[in-house]
């Protein structure tokens, strides 16, 4: 396997704000989709940063990305909203529209929103991250193009339909929760095929819908599976629970749902039906004193995380992990050492250097 090299992640931030730019995303919105990438890199979702940021260079090139969306709330309570993201960068949608919900949490003691018209938003654990710095608990998930066979099925008919929570504590780090709603998100199969690596059972069936641990035969007309897998495994849970994030991102907001969803990438088919506009987020935020005493409820997290960490381990490991650590862990150490990039990777991002003429 190749061996990746380092880049600070400072100069990885500088080099995608100037690339949204030269693409004619206003400045402040390069800066913010910019800063979603970054904290996907230095929290080790290597699948979801700069790896990507050729997919986006490709929508708004060939136009398939509003790089200057104006936002319209199409429907709206105090505590709730609906809205049109112009088909925005989901980058820049997402960050507004998760805003808008913790501004009504802080009036109302919590806020919702559904957005539709949008795209690819990054990583769904940026969003309840933004809530920690306001002492709120966040909420976020997006539906995204078909990749997920549904149980028993063997075509994509669901997307990875990721789901994020996030719940601050006093002392102890918050506690964390992003997970795509699939056996693993479609972008560890790409850096697994970018890699030579085979992937796990389990993860992914081919065109015929048998397993598969190649992972060009996913991509090549097979699909992801439901988180668990199999019915014996629990699949049936992480099918039930995509398909509560598709209805909550899309047809509650008028997005479009599992099969009806646009592509994510240039080179993947769109479909010619279409039961609504763009993809579709959904964004929660509480304020925790509408509940409860804030103080009293983060004592009650650092408790939790500390009767969980002082469990017995399992024969061979370190113990249990509380949801957030392996992020938290990269964060720290990619701060100091630097963002690793594979050699694909960085072919990629020096290929938009030659061709916006921003320097890498």
């Amino acid at each position: 396997m190749p061996e990746p090299r380092r880049f600070p992640a400072a100069q990885l931030r500088a080099f995608t704000t100037r690339v949204f730019a030269k693409l004619g995303v206003p400045e402040k919105d390069a800066v913010l989709a910019a800063d979603v990438l970054a904290v996907s890199d230095l929290r080790g979702i290597d699948s979801h940063g700069v790896a990507r940021l050729h997919t986006y260079f490709d929508m708004l090139s060939a136009g398939r990305i509003n790089p200057r969306p104006t936002l319209r709330v199409v429907r709206e309570t105090p505590s709730t909203a609906t809205i049109d993201g112009d088909n925005g960068l989901g980058l820049v949608i997402g960050p507004r529209a998760n805003e808008i919900a913790m501004d009504k949490a802080a009036q109302a003691g919590s806020g919702w929103v559904a957005v539709c018209n949008t795209n690819h938003y990054g990583i769904a654990g940026y969003y309840p991250l933004r809530a920690l710095e306001r002492d709120f608990i966040g909420w976020a998930m997006t539906n995204s193009s078909a990749g997920v066979a549904p149980l028993w099925g063997a075509e994509r008919m669901l997307g990875t339909n990721p789901i994020a929570i996030a719940f601050p504590g006093k002392e102890e780090p918050a506690i964390v929760i992003d997970m795509a709603t699939s056996a693993v998100a479609y972008g560890k199969i790409e850096m697994a095929q970018r890699a030579g690596k085979p992937i796990p059972t389990g993860w992914a069936i081919d065109r015929e819908g048998h397993p598969t641990t190649d992972p060009q035969a996913m991509i090549d007309g097979g699909a992801l599976l439901p988180l668990g897998s199999g019915r014996e495994l629990g699949g049936h849970k992480g099918y039930g629970l995509g398909l509560m994030v598709d209805v909550l991102c899309a047809a509650l907001s008028g997005a479009n749902w599992g099969p009806f969803a646009p592509p994510f990438a240039i080179n993947q088919a769109i479909s010619k039906e279409s039961v609504g506009r763009g993809i579709g987020h959904f964004f929660g935020a509480l304020r925790i004193d509408a509940f409860r005493d804030p103080e009293e409820f983060k004592l009650q997290i650092d408790l939790i995380v500390r009767t969980l960490r002082a469990t017995r381990p399992a024969p061979g490991t370190n113990g249990p992990l509380i949801p957030g650590d392996p992020e938290r862990l990269a964060e720290e150490e990619r701060s100091r050492e630097g963002v690793p990039l594979l050699p694909a990777v960085i072919a990629e991002l020096e290929d938009i250097a030659r061709r916006t003429g921003v320097e890498f």
